[in-house]
């Protein structure tokens, strides 16, 4: 079956089955938690006994006790719709909530600094100051980690992506440091390979590449035995995350290296949000990018490695089999926030996603190489939500999202495992700024369960801004690359920074200083385990340095 006969469609139910599930109505004793859905049926008013006498007011006119009688079973009526409604919106339903293009773009919790209401929370005065430390004390009482994890089986994940895993071979060419191999070629050598591929049709820059790709697409053809073969890749490594974090700066030095070659853009995404659909996280649920569209973005690269091993490789150029391929998409290591959505062989007792990015990458890439950065993540998180948000930004405005996105995941804890809640669709779709992006342990642990800590370099943008010499040396040894000469290692580590914060971000100045001190408090635990898993103490950030 050709790439041009494979129709892609979605595993299991559609986006409107999902939609149209009825809501789970609570049927125990229980207290409502802020993550139960209460359904209730509108039936008719039944009055069982006679009407209560009419007394405190009502006088001798029966009349008027009724009309009173009517008025407070109005009032008690629409209390008790004003306090549904507000469950079910702090709640939201899990198949229903699309996922948002960031939590600073829309919220499901009511915004306490748009102004229209007074503040659920105002950390600035002593009593709301207690009650969120009193949160974040709970929290930090349900923080507990699991080492170990149920992997699925390799049937189970072929199962779910059978066509993915027809497409990439087990074994890759020899003599290439890079993945790649050769792939037979069926359609009409003298058509446009790249017609149908989803990134061209979203992206103007890659428009740009395919033109050149589709003239070089012919000539760089292998003819064996009467077939036409085409090279095909995968990355040597994965920049994975985090967002805010630096990816940027690392992937602009990186490129420079004589060596280094990446996809077309420097975040595909295909992993986590393109393989199901995800464009823009605003718009819902498009058509799935196959995997050949995302095999596309790695031509440009596959062709130089090609020409070496045609004998074609220009005089002077580097050893074209010594060149690798990278992909930096920042969401890798931590969204799986579409799994609620496709995996229905999940149940809601498990509260998990039962496959993760990183146990399809290595079940076809064993070998595959990971680098991470990560910074503060209490500066992470500001940084965030300064670069993310649109309108309306300020530092008492972050301070109230903070607050909003605490109770939420306290909520959350009340039923579910802490690990449970940071893989929670609907928790990170409803928090309005992303603090389980933060939690770089809760990651760092589920991808050590399939790979080696060797094959992980976990790096900090902190000592990545003040040397960035050193840390590119720690990559160039990871990545086994070449060495350099003088005038272009000058080159990668002396250019300016990458991705700053904009003028007018830098304008509101830094977070509040309770602000700072309660996000402090919250990630201390998870910094603490990190840095015992890595066995490096500056992971704790005990004495962060605020980076622009």
């Amino acid at each position: 079956m050709t790439h041009m006969d494979y129709e892609y469609t979605l595993l299991g139910s559609s986006m409107e089955d999902y939609r149209k599930r009825p809501l789970k109505p609570q049927v125990d004793d229980s207290p409502m938690s802020l993550f139960a859905v209460l359904q209730v049926k509108r039936d008719p008013l039944h009055l069982h006994g006679p009407w209560p006498r009419c007394t405190l007011g009502c006088g001798a006119s029966t009349l008027t006790c009724f009309r009173k009688v009517k008025l407070y079973g109005f009032l008690f009526g629409l209390a008790v719709m004003f306090l549904i409604m507000a469950s079910y919106i702090l709640t939201g339903d899990k198949k229903g909530l699309l996922l948002t293009p960031s939590p600073y773009h829309s919220s499901t919790v009511p915004n306490s600094g748009s102004g229209t209401g007074p503040d659920p929370f105002n950390v600035s005065s002593a009593k709301d100051y207690a009650t969120v430390k009193l949160v974040v004390k709970n929290l930090a009482s349900k923080v507990e980690f699991s080492t170990t994890r149920q992997l699925p089986e390799r049937e189970a994940l072929i199962h779910s992506e059978p066509h993915m895993f027809s497409v990439i071979p087990h074994k890759f060419l020899p003599n290439v440091k890079n993945p790649c191999w050769y792939e037979e070629h069926t359609g009409n050598i003298s058509g446009d390979p790249y017609r149908t591929n989803l990134y061209a049709r979203y992206s103007r820059r890659f428009r740009t590449v395919f033109e050149y790709l589709r003239k070089a697409f012919r000539e760089h053809l292998y003819r064996r035995g009467g077939k036409y073969y085409r090279i095909r890749c995968l990355p040597y490594f994965y920049i994975i995350g985090q967002p805010k974090c630096g990816t940027t700066d690392l992937y602009d030095r990186l490129q420079l290296h004589p060596e280094v070659r990446f996809t077309t853009f420097k975040e595909p995404h295909w992993w986590t949000r393109k393989r199901f659909g995800i464009i823009r996280l605003s718009e819902g649920f498009h058509d799935r990018y196959p995997v050949e569209d995302y095999l596309d973005l790695f031509d440009l690269a596959a062709y130089q490695i090609q020409d070496n091993l045609m004998g074609n490789a220009h005089s002077g150029a580097p050893e074209q089999h010594n060149i690798i391929i990278g992909e930096a998409s920042a969401s890798t290591m931590w969204d799986n926030n579409a799994w609620a959505y496709f995996y229905d062989n999940s149940t809601e007792a498990e509260a998990e996603p039962p496959f993760l990015i990183q146990d399809f990458i290595h079940t076809l890439q064993p070998d595959a190489r990971f680098i991470v950065m990560l910074r503060d993540p209490v500066e992470r998180l500001y940084s965030d939500y300064l670069y993310f948000g649109i309108t309306n930004k300020s530092v008492e405005d972050f301070q109230d999202k903070v607050s909003e996105s605490l109770q939420l995941f306290e909520g959350c804890l009340t039923e579910y495992t802490m690990r449970s809640c940071v893989y929670n669709t609907t928790l990170n779709n409803a928090m309005p700024v992303r603090l389980q992006v933060g939690l770089y342990i809760v990651y760092i642990l589920d991808w050590l369960t399939v790979y080696s800590r060797e094959q992980i370099l976990v790096l900090r943008l902190e000592d990545h801004a003040s040397n960035r010499k050193y840390t590119m040396h720690q990559v160039f040894d990871f990545l086994n690359l070449g060495l350099l000469t003088e005038q272009k290692e000058a080159e990668i580590t002396k250019s300016p920074a990458s991705n700053t914060r904009r003028p007018a971000d830098k304008n509101l100045g830094p977070m509040l200083p309770v602000t700072k001190e309660i996000l402090r408090d919250f990630y201390t635990p998870f910094n603490k385990k990190l840095a015992k898993v890595l066995r490096n103490d500056s992971f704790r950030w005990d004495n962060p340095s605020e980076l622009i």
